[in-house]
């Protein structure tokens, strides 16, 4: 079995619990997940299999798109709603002052990270240092905030819609808005409705995906699919066995830099490969 199912993570699960479910439910141990969700975030998690595994890093890489909710008025050591209360502050503002803090904070912004993160410094995890009570100053780190609206306030919660790149952390996102509206803020709700091409709505929850296995109709997308904007090269049985033993091999017709998908003449995806200087310069191969 080769490709990715999307998964809905539930609340309360770790992005590597959804790894094991695969793995025990398919018995295949080639399995990972692309991007880790906090156990309290919920929402589109890709599980690669087998040989699109390998695409992994690519879709780790690839834009996100959330839908958080923030509460106003308090603060926590842990940015969200798992964390102790740091400071109250009083609620003041009106929706529109809301709605244009939320706003500020699109295009190229600059956050720090959570001490409550995965982030290595000093040789250790720093939610590892934050739980021994050591709090460690951490670099700014630039991340980019495609579009960000306001979808709903009521009393002092806001809803917010955000799609931004890799890296960006909503949790210090919710906690930058309240530093601004001087109201404090902390997340209660985070779900993640897109990553790369795959959204919610074609998500399915544990359960579903345990059902249509046992039933044989889990359809798993092709590791494939996620270069189809790429122009597809079709082999003959020489090409084939050149690509495959590394040979560069020229390849006319295309242009310089462009980044193509491969196939064998029996069909297989074999590889993604870039045009340099005439020839195709293999970027990541997929073969068995």
């Amino acid at each position: 079995m080769n490709g990715i199912v999307v998964i809905n993570k539930p609340k309360g699960k770790t992005s590597h619990n959804m790894v094991s479910f695969m793995r025990a439910l398919t018995g295949i141990k080639k399995i990972g997940h692309t991007g880790t969700l906090d156990p309290m975030a919920e929402g589109v998690l890709p599980v690669c299999i087998g040989n699109a595994t390998k695409a992994a890093d690519m879709l780790t890489l690839s834009d996100k798109r959330y839908r958080a909710v923030m509460a106003l008025g308090k603060t926590t050591d842990t940015l969200d709603a798992e964390g102790e209360v740091t400071g109250e502050f009083e609620v003041n503002v009106t929706e529109e002052e809301i709605i244009e803090a939320v706003k500020s904070f699109e295009g190229e912004i600059f956050q720090i990270p959570p001490m409550y993160s995965a982030i290595k410094q000093q040789g250790k995890k720093l939610y590892e240092l934050a739980r021994a009570g050591v709090e460690v100053t951490r670099e700014p780190r630039r991340v980019f905030i495609k579009s960000i609206d306001v979808l709903e306030i009521k009393e002092n919660t806001v809803t917010i819609d955000v799609e931004c790149s890799k890296g960006t952390y909503i949790r210090t996102l919710c906690d930058d808005i309240g530093k601004k509206l001087n109201t404090g803020a902390y997340m209660t709700e985070l779900v993640r409705t897109k990553t790369g091409p795959f959204t919610i709505d074609n998500a399915l929850t544990p359960d579903e995906v345990r059902a249509r296995y046992e039933e044989g109709k889990l359809e798993v997308i092709p590791t494939d699919s996620l270069f189809s904007q790429l122009e597809a090269l079709h082999l003959n049985e020489k090409q084939t066995r050149s690509i495959k033993n590394g040979v560069r091999m020229t390849w006319r017709g295309a242009k310089e830099g462009q980044s193509c998908r491969l196939y064998g003449s029996d069909g297989e995806f074999l590889c993604i490969s870039d045009i340099v200087e005439g020839r195709l310069v293999l970027r990541k191969s997929f073969w068995s």
